[in-house]
């Protein structure tokens, strides 16, 4: 019996901006895409914000990603039938194996054009290999004000998802413990 072996050699993950791993999609809400009242369903929007930020999260790693988590929706405004719905997302930061994505939700005026945020969501990713397992994602470099807030909000709310999971104990949740310190 002949035994190969080989050796892989990892390169080094170049680092990534937001920006770079933005993603935007435009759709008009159709009469079966809402509800008796006229409005777009919760579901269906939810669907088009998972497409979305698995796009982003894609181009942040150029691998196969799953969703793990829907951390956050803010369902703020309805969103009528024949709108023009905008979605954007943006890696907001990159852990080992897993990205959180925001997802903003613009509604375009009909007379004025003027875009308005309806909705947003917080979406975590997880890049696996071809049988299914968690692999290391490249860094993420925030660079504006608002990538800056995401980029470290997004480690207290992995804390806090590791608390109420029953993984972390609270007590080593420093990033969260910070907001409510008095000094």
């Amino acid at each position: 019996m002949v035994i190969f072996a080989i050796k892989i050699q990892l390169l080094p993950m170049k680092a990534n901006t937001p920006k770079q791993t933005l993603a935007i999609t435009t759709k008009i809400v159709l009469p079966n895409d809402t509800n008796t009242l006229g409005n777009l369903f919760g579901g269906q929007l939810l669907a088009w914000m998972d497409v979305i930020a698995s796009v982003s999260a894609h181009r942040h790693c150029k691998r196969v990603v799953v969703t793990a988590n829907v951390n956050n929706v803010s369902f703020n405004k309805p969103i009528a039938h024949a709108s023009i719905v905008t979605l954007e997302a943006k890696v907001s930061r990159a852990f080992n194996s897993s990205m959180e994505v925001f997802v903003d939700v613009f509604v375009e005026d009909a007379v004025t054009g003027q875009r308005s945020k309806s909705n947003e969501a917080i979406y975590t990713f997880v890049a696996v290999d071809q049988n299914g397992f968690p692999i290391q994602v490249p860094e993420l470099i925030p660079e504006t004000e608002e990538e800056i807030s995401r980029f470290d909000g997004a480690l207290r709310r992995k804390e806090l998802a590791l608390i109420l999971a029953g993984k972390m104990k609270p007590a080593d949740a420093i990033n969260l413990k910070k907001l409510f310190e008095i000094e």
